[in-house]
């Protein structure tokens, strides 16, 4: 379906900001970050749940404790309803800790699936649900390994499990229903999102 100018001018504009979201997040540049969302904004992590601004605050205080978290970003899907749109963006998650002892990195592949509303003239995120895929930890010294508790890892769903484990261990609580690649949990994101483009509530 060929797009009208002012849609491709709405997808240029939503991809900017998905793409500013992980440059200014991941450089603690947070003024300019806060601007992504709406201010019902709402971003759903493993490690954390809350408002836009909720997630901000959490991630300075994380910050400045030295937790280490980066983000890459892949292509970009954009489907749009008027002033509203829904955005799949595949992404890496890579997080840095010592691991029982062990300096690990933790990589994680995913989609960020975005709710995103026009507002004023102005797109910003409404909920950032990201979806957990895989992952796999590797120690930073090869060589070394982490003697991992097998009970406490298997607790955790199979697309982000490492990572899990991880920030368990340096004191986050970790939510335990994330969707996948498959399953019950991002049929019903996929489901909220169709109905999301139709005109309904979050």
């Amino acid at each position: 379906m060929t797009k009208t100018a002012a849609e491709i001018e709405d997808d240029r504009q939503i991809r900017e900001l998905l793409q500013n979201w992980a440059i200014w997040r991941d450089a603690g540049d947070w003024e300019r970050f806060r601007s992504v969302w709406h201010p019902d904004g709402r971003m759903m992590a493993t490690w954390t749940q809350g408002s836009g601004d909720e997630f901000i605050e959490i991630s300075k205080a994380a910050w400045a404790k030295g937790v280490n978290i980066l983000h890459f970003l892949g292509g970009i899907s954009v489907d749009l309803a008027g002033a509203r749109a829904i955005a799949q963006t595949k992404m890496t998650i890579s997080q840095r800790a010592e691991v029982e002892g062990v300096a690990c990195d933790v990589l994680c592949t995913g989609r960020f699936y975005d709710f995103l509303e026009k507002r004023a003239g102005r797109w910003g995120i409404v909920l950032r649900q990201p979806i957990y895929e895989k992952d796999r930890m590797d120690p930073v010294t090869p060589g070394a390994v982490p003697a991992l508790d097998r009970a406490l890892l298997e607790q955790f769903p199979v697309g982000y499990r490492h990572l899990a484990y991880l920030q368990t261990r340096i004191g986050y609580t970790v939510k335990r229903d994330m969707p996948g690649l498959k399953g019950p949990e991002v049929e019903a994101l996929y489901a909220r999102g169709a109905a999301w483009l139709e005109g309904a509530p979050l």
